[in-house]
């Protein structure tokens, strides 16, 4: 397979780059000199780049819509996914059979290189702390179990003879970045204490988006045998929800913190309201928040030289200055709804719970 030097501007083909990673990622690869195709269902609608890269409005599920994207792509980074709000169909159609097409297409075109966007969430809930690249995968939901078998999906195409990096990211956050974190930033933003499952005071890891940008550039650069593997990504610095969470509640300026909730009966709620339909949260983040959440990022660090820039806090308030500098425009998003990070999420019958956490 043939490909770009290093040091050279390359041909880059981003799935599902109208999305919040995506038109971070988009950004960076701009301001370092390579030429961006993008193809995602949604319209590229950022004014300060779409007249500056090709994006097809279409659909990786569709095969044809992929062999038109990929056309003169040097590396591919596949960041397109159904999240875990959409209905099950569409995530297993999205995550694993629109992935499969974009790897065999990457092969039939000699694409000298794919980065996949997977996720911490393959190792389900997980009984230990930190984890590492080769703890079990144990996907829990439909999200969870397509985002596995996506994995086993590259792994057939490794085997093949391509170069794939596989990027397990913790949930990032920073400029654009909105679905659920946007209901803590509005709680925040209106005096509102912020209820948080269990104790609060267990850790959990975080990342910025543009941390995990610097990750895929490095993937994207440096020598095949090096990025040929599976890599952790999160903060090297991180807190609690109480210290993290903490750092943006002081920043609003009106004296609220955290409030624990007894992890068991606040569950069992979310269980039901989630069953019902009426939950912005999906089960594997009410299961994980009363406890420890992070992963190992030495290898990362070691393999790639990743050097996080952002802590937990930072990166927080980075993406709540960025939400109080368009916070008109995200009003109008809001009541609109969606199931993306790019919008805010609908908080269902949660908003009902705003009486009880303003004192």
């Amino acid at each position: 397979m043939s490909e770009t030097a290093a040091g050279k501007p390359k041909h880059f083909m981003v799935t599902g780059g109208s999305g919040f990673l995506g038109i971070n990622l988009i950004r960076y690869l701009l301001a370092h000199g390579h030429t961006v195709t993008n193809i995602d269902l949604v319209e590229f609608d950022y004014e300060d780049c779409k007249d500056q890269i090709t994006s097809i409005q279409g659909d990786i599920r569709n095969r044809d819509d992929v062999i038109e994207s990929i056309k003169g792509a040097d590396v591919i980074v596949h960041c397109a996914a159904a999240l875990p709000l959409y209905p099950p169909e569409e995530i297993y159609s999205t995550d694993i059979d629109g992935t499969r097409i974009v790897m065999e297409e990457a092969l039939n075109h000699n694409v000298a290189r794919v980065i996949h966007i997977s996720t911490t969430a393959v190792y389900g809930i997980p009984d230990h702390h930190p984890l590492y690249e080769t703890d079990p995968k144990r996907g829990v939901g439909p999200y969870g179990e397509s985002k596995v078998k996506a994995e086993e999906i590259c792994a057939e195409l490794r085997d093949q003879g391509m170069c794939v990096s596989i990027l397990r990211p913790k949930s990032f956050i920073g400029p654009e970045r909105l679905g659920i974190f946007a209901m803590f930033y509005e709680w925040a933003t209106e005096g509102l204490n912020f209820p948080w499952l269990g104790t609060g005071d267990n850790l959990y890891q975080y990342l910025d988006v543009e941390d995990l940008c610097d990750v895929i550039y490095a993937c994207a650069t440096l020598p095949k045998d090096t990025v040929n593997d599976v890599f952790n990504v999160g903060a090297k610095e991180y807190g609690t929800p109480k210290t993290d969470f903490g750092a943006v509640l002081d920043a609003a300026g009106h004296g609220k913190r955290v409030i624990p909730l007894p992890a068991g009966p606040a569950i069992f709620i979310l269980r039901i309201i989630d069953a019902l339909g009426l939950s912005p949260i999906y089960k594997w983040i009410y299961e994980t928040m009363p406890e420890e959440s992070f992963v190992s990022i030495e290898k990362a660090e070691k393999v790639l030289g990743y050097k996080p820039k952002y802590s937990n806090a930072d990166a927080l308030l980075r993406n709540y200055n960025w939400y109080l500098e368009n916070i008109d425009k995200l009003k109008a998003d809001k009541a609109k709804g969606g199931v993306t990070h790019r919008v805010p999420w609908k908080q269902g019958i949660l908003s009902l719970a705003k009486i009880f956490f303003a004192f």
